[in-house]
């Protein structure tokens, strides 16, 4: 990274974090209000053009339902939000509206655009993301219903998904019975995410004992020996790789709480960030690579904007990295964020390559903001 550090300051982060946020509250937040809503359906769109038209669509999924209510929830009394409250409500409601299985419990994974159930198969990354975003907004409403929510996905992860070794299924069948996925890193990652999530609002010593189970058992199956890199499938898979955003990502849940910072799987992830940087992160441009092989070789060298707020919010918990953060926050506003919105993938060489802005990347924009807020006090 360059060095920066002799002009790197926190008034100068700050300034350019109240231009960031700004640019989430006033532009990127309303767009979701106005365009990007579907009024008849009470969800969100899944995805608005460069010129802020709904692209046309095809499905709605709960973890989008989701990802949005955790943003209209995590604005709940904020002085220039009081649009929030009814918001996230209608997200709460639509979420059970639409997607709950009535007959087998759970959550569909899917419904189509006029709102009848598409793919009826039960995911962890949904429940995942249920979990979450019914934990963050309980936070705010403690309405008894929200944590009935919660609590249901809660039970059925730990009735339906969960194997012996404290690791769950990817994905089952509507009736739960088996579809042999087993265990991916990305819906594990959330579901750590989502526990950390209601330990925040409550104690819960079975969730506390699920999250350390879940830590211990991803360091034996995911964590690669050499690097300690969270790969994406686990260890022995054919055709694996790591994601450096992943690698960040991962930092950042464990380094921010007490429960997850002294374990193993901390240690292997504070190892495998300095290794994502060298090999995942240019060092002029701040571009974070999408996938690299075990070795360091970039395998897809798109620079998507979660991978960049991800990178962005591991580094408020990451000692020394002030000069480096700046360096970033910058980087992420001129390459990622414009009058117009986001850029959601650049290339390799840094040129637009998706134009499309889903509507589940403010998700990562307001956790990332969320971290820099506590970082600068």
């Amino acid at each position: 990274m360059p060095d920066v550090a002799s002009s790197a300051s926190k008034p100068q982060l700050n300034a350019v974090f109240t231009s960031v946020q700004a640019h989430l509250h006033d532009l990127i937040v309303p767009l979701w209000q106005g365009p990007g809503w579907n009024a008849d359906l009470a969800l969100p769109y899944e995805a608005l053009d460069a010129d802020h038209r709904p692209l046309s669509p095809q499905r709605y999924r709960a973890m989008a339902c989701a990802r949005q209510l955790y943003l209209f929830a995590s604005l709940i009394g904020e002085p220039s939000a009081d649009f929030a409250p009814e918001r996230a409500a209608a997200l709460f409601r639509s979420l059970q509206r639409h997607f709950h299985d009535a007959e087998h419990g759970g959550w569909f994974y899917s419904i189509d655009p006029h709102g009848k159930p598409l793919d009826k198969r039960k995911d962890l990354y949904t429940h995942a993301f249920i979990i979450f975003a019914c934990a963050h907004y309980w936070a705010k409403v403690r309405e008894p219903l929200v944590e009935s929510v919660l609590n249901a996905a809660l039970e059925v992860v730990a009735e339906r998904f969960a194997t012996d070794d404290g690791l769950y299924e990817a994905v089952l069948e509507r009736n739960w019975s088996s579809l042999k996925s087993g265990p991916l890193q990305n819906p594990l990652m959330h579901l750590a995410e989502g526990f950390l999530a209601t330990l925040a609002v409550r104690e819960d010593s079975t969730v506390q004992a699920a999250l350390l189970a879940l830590a211990t058992a991803m360091q034996v199956r995911f964590i690669d020996r050499q690097h300690g890199v969270m790969l994406e499938k686990p260890l022995g898979a054919v055709d694996n790789w790591f994601e450096p955003g992943h690698q960040f990502e991962w930092f950042f849940l464990l380094a921010s709480t007490d429960v997850l910072r002294h374990t193993p799987l901390y240690a292997s992830l504070a190892r495998a960030f300095a290794y994502a940087e060298q090999k995942g992160v240019d060092k002029l441009t701040g571009a974070v690579s999408s996938m690299l092989a075990l070795d360091g070789t970039v395998r897809d060298g798109t620079q998507r904007i979660w991978a960049q707020a991800e990178y962005l919010r591991a580094l408020t918990l990451r000692p020394g990295s002030e000069a480096v953060l700046q360096h970033q926050l910058q980087a992420l506003q001129q390459r990622f964020l414009h009058h117009k919105g986001w850029n959601e993938c650049l290339d390799a060489s840094g040129v637009v390559s998706r134009w499309d802005m889903p509507s589940t990347t403010p998700y990562h924009l307001a956790t990332c903001y969320r971290g820099l807020s506590d970082y600068l006090g």
